[in-house]
């Protein structure tokens, strides 16, 4: 897989995040994959939107930590 296209985010900016929990879909070649938040924490920006193709290893969003959302 060398790029993706973000189908659907799962969360919106301001969002609690946790680690492991599905943030967004992602359809390449052949398939429709979920990708996990990486951290937990507020989701602050969404840096790549819904219908956009990128490059595998594209920096797409913004998780910030944040003590509230544990």
């Amino acid at each position: 897989m060398r790029e993706g296209t973000i189908i659907k985010w799962y969360k919106h900016e301001r969002d609690c995040v946790k680690a492991g929990e599905p943030l967004f879909q992602m359809e390449a070649e052949k398939a429709s994959i979920d990708i996990e938040s990486p951290d937990t924490g507020r989701l602050i920006s969404i840096l790549v939107h819904e219908g956009s193709t990128v490059p595998v290893g594209t920096v797409v969003a913004i998780i910030e930590p944040d003590p509230t959302c544990v």
